[in-house]
């Protein structure tokens, strides 16, 4: 069980880092158009875009994951007591 954790966790980090990596590489380069200190800037600003992209679509599957293992109460009944 806490083998499985760890390696949950270990997922996580590594898909947070590698979305941070490319919203920094994304942001630097469209920061490079303009001036060195665009760039700097531009990479800094994509890595936390990037990391909160990786936080958020983590929890959206896991929100989605635990919608499909629930058992959801019918809208309509198909026993209705008409006569």
């Amino acid at each position: 069980m806490e083998l499985r954790n760890a390696k949950s966790r270990l997922k996580h980090v590594l898909l947070r880092a590698r979305y941070a990596a490319i919203g920094a590489a994304v942001g630097a380069a469209i920061g490079a158009v303009f001036s060195r200190n665009a760039a700097s800037t531009g990479g800094a600003i994509g890595a936390l875009v990037g990391a909160t992209v990786a936080d958020t679509r983590d929890t959206a599957c896991s929100v989605l994951e635990s919608a499909k293992e629930k058992e959801f109460i019918p809208i309509s009944d198909d026993t209705d007591d008409r006569n």
